[in-house]
């Protein structure tokens, strides 16, 4: 296959994306009424970056880049955890992760009937439909009627443990940079096909008089291993570019990146697995971008079109060998900042763009309030359906994230206000005491610059320290102690004795 320019692409695929795009209503049309359909298409770990209307110059994403031009797209949206398990759990209950204790990829929610998003669209006449991944427990949908029986099917446990010693680099290198190869097929692969076919078909059967509903189309992609078929990797041989890193910055690192290094073993990748990895990543998200085409063409070609919301985001991002650091994990906009686009010609003007900070814990609000459901007083989150309809409506500008999870020293928080990001790293014991950092994203988009230690900063990572202690409604440090406790003790879960 001949490598394709970005306009050669988009002219090849120029008849399935024409077909996808929709006249675009003026701003100020009245809204519509009655209850929108829901359609939220979830990946898995896709970098905000790697995509075309995200400014990316090389990636080939016609499908989710059209979606962008019928849409609004949120250039600052974070995700709550960046890991899956406490990330999903997070967007399922309206709460922040450390709030249900989902602090790692081991976790479920308290309850089995816990409140969750898809149980209060239920209540609000809606059919809450999911297909694909959503990584929870095998006995626990939280509300969800699954179609294709296609999720993973794990028993949850809780384990955790913490790493405050032995920072010595383990030898050799993590095995999964064994599966950055090519290949026709892989369980990813073969996964998302099935969420594809089944998410068409399920769109092709929907009648416009059906009761509404609230479907969560789940893809694994672009998740590693980063598998994938020959032609996606030759379209970028050559083409990516690779991660930049100052001198001395990975020693001045905080201590919890250092073990993540360590423990994921991927401390001095050579120059020809980060270059390969990072040209399959983009054939990937190609190819993701391609079955959700397939998604956006059924939807556009049923009953349901014009009384649907489009909704595409991650549940976190992927570092691919930036700030020496690969999967996920971290806090650096790489992990933590999630592509955003929400869709409805009927009611938004397309080609739109929000700058200012929001997460996903605002866009579970603002499916509830799009639905009108009920959802309890102690949610986090804050519904953007007012900033979609007023693009100068005065928003917040605030997002949370944590993580809690695996192969770190201690627990950390993040807050995003306005153009500073300011991360907290837990005490991981009396010998290694709190580290902070402090990024001016307008000045130091690549977050290089720890200005934590600048004296001239202390009073606003004060301010800041104190915005994430009130938003998630206890100290980090006391969030940490928590997690260590309830990680030990575990579920306890009884075995089922056998029939005699």
């Amino acid at each position: 296959m001949l490598q394709q320019t970005r306009r050669e692409f988009l002219k090849t695929t120029g008849l399935a994306a024409g077909a996808l795009i929709m006249p675009q209503l003026a701003l100020g049309r009245s809204k519509p009424s009655g209850k929108p359909n829901i359609l939220v298409i979830m990946s898995d770990e896709h970098n905000a970056s790697v995509l075309g209307c995200y400014g990316n110059d090389i990636v080939l994403t016609a499908s989710l880049d059209g979606l962008a031009r019928r849409g609004v797209t949120f250039e600052s949206c974070y995700c709550n955890s960046p890991l899956c398990v406490p990330s999903r759990l997070s967007f399922t209950s309206g709460k922040y992760a450390s709030r249900v204790s989902a602090w790692n990829n081991d976790c479920w929610l308290p309850t089995a009937d816990y409140p969750s998003l898809p149980r209060a669209m239920n209540t609000a006449g809606y059919e809450s439909i999911l297909c694909g991944k959503m990584h929870y427990d095998k006995t626990r949908r939280y509300g969800f009627t699954e179609l294709g029986n296609m999720n993973t099917s794990q028993k949850k446990g809780k384990g955790g443990r913490r790493k405050a010693d032995d920072l010595e680099p383990k030898p050799g290198l993590s095995s999964r940079f064994d599966e950055f190869r090519t290949a026709g097929d892989s369980r990813i692969l073969t996964h998302d096909r099935k969420v594809t076919d089944g998410t068409v078909k399920f769109l092709k059967n929907r009648k416009a008089s059906d009761k509404p509903f609230f479907m969560l189309a789940g893809y694994i992609a672009p998740h590693f291993p980063l598998i994938v078929p020959e032609k996606y990797w030759r379209q970028y041989r050559g083409k990516v570019p690779m991660p930049k890193i100052p001198e001395g910055h990975l020693e001045s690192q905080p201590r919890n990146y250092k073990h993540l290094r360590i423990g994921f073993n991927v401390e001095g990748v050579p120059d020809e697995i980060v270059r390969k990895g990072r040209e399959l990543y983009y054939g990937l998200t190609q190819w993701l971008d391609e079955e959700i085409g397939k998604v956006l063409y059924a939807m556009e070609n049923s009953e349901v079109a014009d009384n649907t919301v489009v909704i595409y985001t991650t549940d976190h991002g992927e570092n691919m060998g930036e700030h020496g650091l690969w999967w996920k994990n971290c806090l650096y906009e790489h992990a933590s900042r999630v592509p955003l686009i929400v869709s409805w010609p009927a009611r938004w003007k397309g080609g739109q763009r929000r700058t200012q900070a929001c997460s996903l814990v605002d866009l579970m609000q603002t499916i509830a309030e799009l639905g009108a459901a009920d959802v309890p007083g102690d949610w986090n989150g804050d519904s953007m359906l007012r900033w979609l309809d007023e693009p100068g409506f005065e928003w917040k500008d605030l997002a949370v994230s944590e993580y809690y999870a695996h192969n770190i020293a201690s627990g950390y928080a993040m807050i995003r206000k306005g153009r500073y990001k300011y991360v907290y790293h837990t005490p991981a014991d009396a010998s290694h005491p709190a580290e902070r950092e402090l990024y001016d994203l307008k000045s130091d988009p690549d977050e290089f610059n720890n200005l934590a230690g600048e004296e001239r900063y202390k009073n606003r990572i004060d301010v800041l320290h104190a915005a994430l202690v009130k938003e998630i409604a206890e100290h980090p440090d006391r969030t940490e102690q928590r997690c260590r406790t309830e990680c030990a003790k575990g579920y306890g879960r009884q075995k089922k004795k056998r029939n005699t």
